[in-house]
């Protein structure tokens, strides 16, 4: 006994080191509400090891009880884009259950707004109007009404079958205005039910739901929010969404509860297990005899069957028009409607699959919910892992220090070997997921420490900061930092920055007319002359992503000129993009044009992303709105538009004020410019130009609206580009039938990226 406690005192130091580590990690479980104590690379590594067990024990194969009608790039290019009319979308409902005799029909879509395709109501205007007088005209469109008034005819067609319709909720940042848009179905729960119970819902602050007519219509209705974890991908989806006190259930979860023929659903509740902090006890929503384990935030796992394809698809065009596959599309089965056309924008990523289909994650959690196979992480999990981690940490902290380096692999071997058996064996037995990445780190740092006992020896001077940077500044900078090292590193802070996002128009048309080798030999001689300028401007290449150049200015060598450098590289860009048409032109290849967006403003700046990976980015609102820029310049027809904030930067430039816009995401009304040259450099004649353009601007936003489309069109007929001012005409049609309101600041809202 003595001679163990002289080795405990020999190796003293170490044994200190371990249990530091064994501590640190411990209070990481402990700390589970997100605070200091809590390492965010910790939950990323869990997060993968969460999807690596998935990935391995998932069941694979097709689940034909389910179908999804999918509105692909086939269906929009036979029956045109999205939205169709509600006629068409009546008639596709009505085969689903006239011909192909389907169960269930549940829509991975909204119909939030009313449906005026059929000029119902310019009819009704002109009856009221110009032709009130006309007694023909106002007794045929009487008769026609039944015929042009899609909504009615769709919400005839809903009130004759089980339909689930879907919506969704949005939560608001603090402070903000968040939209209620249409209405939503009767609470699965009102206020006031779970009185007394600390559960922690997610609470949403707006919806954006169906047409009242619709809604009531329809058999129920679910909502489609899946939940985002930090790192982005589809883990998990919110059973019941809180909105002012009443709980509304999950799309999959009506779906399931209409299919069982089942009204009502009971939450299951459990008494607190020690250590559970926070513990609601709700550990289940039952559902007839099927039972849905949910997590603190009455979540559940959605138990991906397999990649994209783990249930059959159809195209919606096929449905409509009665050419789908009856062995597919067959009575009994149940259908859920969605999109995997890529303008839709509803490819999520998941653990699966970097880019899958929204309206797959629900039917998986549908049938899953129907076979009661169901993962469950319960809030106590983390009892559990603190218990896990305590035992093998002891272990590791009081053996380790007394074995050999050989021994003290092998031991380290076993302890990780027998952690994982351990972890999978309770994953598949009892389908309950408890965490791994904290054991196994603590494991994993513990051996480092015992190996090594030392701290590693940082690189210095120039060599630390080419390794740093020298992937994304040019080596001019770099030897420019590397004369007072010390000041840069790269962990994140905030600056005021400009950021630049450069797209190439029209890339999949472009794409799909080259052979691999020549589109790679394109995009190389397009993208290294275009880095080239913006090394040459101090710029700082974030990243290549396929077609498209994210840089920033500002970091991480600061720049008082950042706004100026950026503004110059776009116009230098586009000026250069000449060149290489022309060139690409001698090699028969495509002309090439390019989007440039440019925002200045507070950003973070720093090392991010995940412990296997990480990337020197930038972050922020200020990112946000340079990338949505650049999305606007075929709006605008233009080839950079820059921000309000860039315009004020670079002050001694001419501008054309483009617009005033609210850019998906944002509240807040911002001003874009077209950078036209230094002050001083415009001609006469379109210095006159913009004068014009300036009082048509003004008509407009005064509403105005025969004043400012004179304007407009006078331009667009002497103007040698005369996009712009032909989309505010177009705009000022829109506006006439439907009137901004008198409250209009003149801002456009842009409801895509």
């Amino acid at each position: 006994m003595k001679a163990l406690l002289d080795k405990y005192r020999k190796y003293w130091a170490r044994i200190a080191l371990g249990a530091a580590v064994l501590v640190v990690f411990l209070l990481h479980i402990a700390d589970d509400e997100g605070g200091p104590l809590r390492w965010s690379f910790i939950d990323q590594m869990e997060s993968i090891a969460y999807d690596t067990r998935l990935i391995f024990s998932m069941p694979r194969g097709r689940d034909d009880r389910l179908v999804i009608i999918d509105i692909d790039e086939k269906s929009l290019q036979a029956e045109g884009r999205w939205p169709w009319s509600r006629a068409r979308v009546a008639a596709m409902v009505e085969q689903l259950f006239a011909k192909y005799k389907v169960a269930l029909v549940g829509f991975d879509v909204v119909f939030a707004e009313p449906d005026d395709s059929s000029g119902l109501k310019v009819l009704e205007r002109l009856a009221a109007n110009e032709l009130k007088g006309v007694a023909q005209f106002g007794e045929r469109l009487a008769q026609l009404k039944p015929q042009l008034d899609n909504d009615a005819i769709y919400g005839t067609t809903l009130a004759k079958y089980p339909v689930i319709l879907g919506y969704f909720f949005n939560e608001a940042a603090s402070g903000a205005t968040v939209a209620k848009v249409g209405a939503l179905p009767q609470p699965t729960f009102v206020k006031g039910s779970f009185a007394g119970k600390r559960i922690d819902f997610r609470v949403a602050a707006g919806y954006g739901a169906n047409l009242a007519g619709l809604q009531q219509a329809a058999a129920g209705a679910g909502h489609f929010n899946p939940w985002l974890d930090p790192d982005g991908v589809v883990r998990r989806v919110p059973m019941l969404y809180e909105y002012e006190g009443a709980h509304y259930e999950a799309l999959s979860l009506a779906m399931a509860r209409t299919y069982l023929r089942e009204r009502e659903i009971m939450p299951r509740f459990e008494p607190v297990p020690w250590g559970a902090r926070n513990y609601s006890g709700l550990e289940w929503l039952q559902v007839g005899r099927q039972l849905i384990p949910v997590d603190q935030h009455i979540q559940a796992l959605v138990p991906y069957r397999g990649r994209q394809g783990s249930f059959p698809y159809v195209s919606a065009t096929d449905v409509i028009n009665g050419t789908a596959d009856p062995a597919i599309v067959k009575e009994g089965v149940i259908a859920l409607v969605g999109t995997t056309a890529a303008g839709l924008l509803d490819l999520r990523a998941t653990p699966v699959q970097k880019a899958y289909p929204g309206v797959e994650v629900h039917a998986n959690l549908v049938a899953s919910i129907l076979d009661g196979r169901m993962l469950q992480m319960p809030a106590y999990t983390k009892g559990a892992e603190f218990v896990f981690v305590l035992i093998f940490g002891l272990v590791m902290v009081l053996v380790m220090p007394l074995l050999s380096p050989f021994a003290v692999t092998a031991a380290t071997l076993v302890l990780l070997w027998a952690y994982v058996f351990l972890n999978l064996a309770i994953w598949k037995y009892a389908q309950l997921v408890l965490p791994v990445a904290s054991g196994l780190l603590m494991m994993l740092t513990m051996f480092v420490l015992n190996m090594s006992y030392g701290y590693f020896v940082e690189t210095r001077g120039k060599r630390q900061l080419t390794g740093l940077f020298g992937q994304y500044v040019p080596p001019e900078l770099v030897d420019e930092m590397a004369r007072d090292p010390e000041k840069y590193s790269l962990e994140a802070e905030s600056r005021e920055m400009t950021v630049l996002f450069s797209d190439v128009r029209g890339f999949t048309t472009i794409s799909e007319g080259l052979p691999p080798k020549q589109l790679a030999d394109l995009m190389n001689q397009l993208l290294t002359p275009m880095t080239h300028i913006i090394h040459d401007n101090r710029g700082t290449i974030d990243k290549y992503m396929g077609d498209a150049i994210m840089a920033f200015w500002g970091a991480p060598l600061p720049d008082r000129d950042h706004a100026r450098h950026a503004l110059t590289s776009a116009l230098q860009m586009i000026a250069r993009l000449k060149d290489i048409n022309a060139e690409f032109g001698k090699k028969g290849w495509p002309e090439i044009k390019i989007g440039v967006g440019l925002n200045t403003g507070a950003m973070n700046v720093g090392n991010m992303g995940s412990s296997f990976r990480m990337a020197y980015t930038v972050m922020g609102d200020s990112v946000n709105l340079g990338s949505r820029l650049e999305g606007l310049t075929k709006n605008y027809g233009v080839y950079v538009i820059v921000s309000e904030f860039t315009r004020k930067a670079v002050p001694d430039y001419e501008y054309r004020e483009l617009d005033v816009v609210r850019v998906k995401g944002k509240d807040k009304p911002v001003g874009i410019y077209e950078p036209l040259g230094p002050a001083g450099s415009l001609s006469k004649a379109t210095q006159d130009e913009l004068k014009v353009y300036k009082q048509a601007l003004k008509y407009y936003r005064a509403q105005e609206w025969d004043m400012a489309e004179l304007q407009f069109l006078n331009l667009a007929k002497s103007s040698s580009s005369p996009y712009l001012y032909k989309m505010y005409a177009e705009r000022i049609a829109h506006y006439r039938a439907s009137p901004p309101g008198k409250d209009w600041d003149g801002a456009f809202t842009f409801t895509t990226k």
